[in-house]
């Protein structure tokens, strides 16, 4: 069964077949339309289960079908409308008759670019709340008051805004403000969500700053709160405070790679700083040290990816010392402890050129160094050695080698 005629049969039954969402936000957007919502209005729920008996229900509070469409399992909502009744998420009662309308379904939505509806038997736009003119002026508006009802809607607008580099317009920033209260509640499983779908997008940093704006940084993600205001000596951080700086990094680093692990890496290299006491500023003596209680307690209120959470730490604890080595010997350690930490010689290396606009030596050209360095093999150990002896003569091969890499590049 292909698209229109599953239209057609919805017509049959005396209903009317929209597609809703993100499809067609990003398909009036000029840009490629991933998957489609379906939603169906003017149609009894035992009608359609008559004629489609093979859909399966998938909703539990209101009606969710998952209908083969062109190969594909697509999901078919009933046109509803909603009432709070409640707090967070579940705190609502839902209304899915036959009568209700698609402006009814779009109106409960929460921004007017997704409040839009594409008929499939016409291909007809519906779009009772100018969302096409809110996506013409890249804006992000909120629909109506309701907006505010589902606070993490807050976090989804300053989420969305960087995924498309919008706007958010004053209004809507008000009623994120307005969420403040309800959305400490929220499972940090939702928050954590939208934060990682944030750092997916080119500039991550549009997200926090739209949650400044609305003044809920503070509630979410305090550690990154924390470096606002947190100013840093002028001649090595001309963009401003730690907040500034590492919002500089967190896009820098996104323009390097795709790994959300590092990306994350660069958003809390500096968390350290947010402790830092005021008498010391501007300078963050140990902000690599009070940097990992920093990210600890975070991962003890928001359960983190191993992978973030242990490349964050090694970040946090090493970005420091990476251009100050000196002696061979820290150096041959430090390539060793970075090729076993998660995020590899790839993601550390992106972390530290953001930060420190170039790498060392070692690290430029890590791939030769490690070379010589995993040369060295017991089988060549002189057979008179034995314990702690023979890591003592593997080390020091080690480092005769470096040097050897070394004097050969001058």
């Amino acid at each position: 069964m292909n698209e229109m005629e599953f239209s057609q049969k919805i017509d049959d039954l005396g209903g009317t077949l929209y597609i809703v969402g993100g499809w067609v936000r990003d398909k009036l957007r000029g840009v490629i339309p991933k998957d489609k919502d379906f939603v169906i209005c003017h149609v009894k729920e035992e009608d359609f289960k008559q004629n489609f008996p093979k859909a399966k229900k998938v909703g539990k509070s209101f009606p969710v079908y998952l209908v083969k469409i062109e190969d594909r399992e697509c999901e078919v909502a009933f046109a509803r409308k909603e009432r709070k009744t409640g707090t967070g998420y579940t705190g609502f009662a839902v209304d899915y008759d036959a009568n209700i309308t698609i402006n009814e379904d779009l109106y409960r939505r929460d921004t007017t670019m997704n409040s839009i509806a594409y008929r499939v038997r016409d291909e007809k736009i519906i779009d009772p709340y100018d969302g096409q003119k809110d996506i013409k002026q890249r804006r992000i508006k909120a629909v109506s008051y309701h907006f505010k009802e589902d606070s993490v809607r807050a976090l989804r607008a300053a989420r969305q805004a960087c995924e498309l580099n919008f706007n958010i317009d004053d209004d809507t920033i008000n009623l994120m403000r307005e969420c403040k209260n309800e959305i400490q509640a929220e499972p940090q499983e939702r928050i954590f969500n939208e934060l990682q779908r944030a750092l997916k997008a080119k500039r991550p940093s549009i997200f926090f700053r739209n949650l400044v704006k609305a003044d809920l940084l503070n509630i979410l993600f305090p550690e990154i709160h924390a470096l606002i205001g947190k100013t840093q000596p002028e001649a090595f951080h001309p963009e401003g405070d730690a907040f500034e700086h590492t919002m500089e990094i967190v896009d820098l680093v996104s323009d390097m790679t795709d790994d959300l692990a590092v990306r994350f890496a660069g958003l809390v290299h500096d968390l350290g700083k947010g402790v830092t006491p005021k008498e010391m500023l501007p300078h963050h003596y140990g902000h690599e040290k009070t940097g990992l209680d920093v990210l600890k307690s975070w991962n003890k209120r928001m359960t983190l990816p191993k992978k973030w959470l242990q490349g964050g730490l090694f970040v946090i604890k090493e970005h420091m010392r990476a251009a100050r080595l000196g002696k061979v010997g820290k150096i041959v350690d430090f390539l060793l402890a970075v090729e076993k930490n998660p995020l590899g010689f790839a993601g550390f290396n992106c972390v530290i050129l953001a930060d420190s606009k170039s790498l060392p030596y070692y690290l430029a050209d890590y791939h030769s160094y490690l070379q010589k360095i995993h040369s060295v093999s017991m089988n060549n150990c002189p057979q008179n050695l034995k314990g702690k002896a023979i890591g003592e003569w593997i080390r020091n091969e080690q480092i005769k080698l470096f040097n050897q890499n070394i004097e050969i590049e001058v």
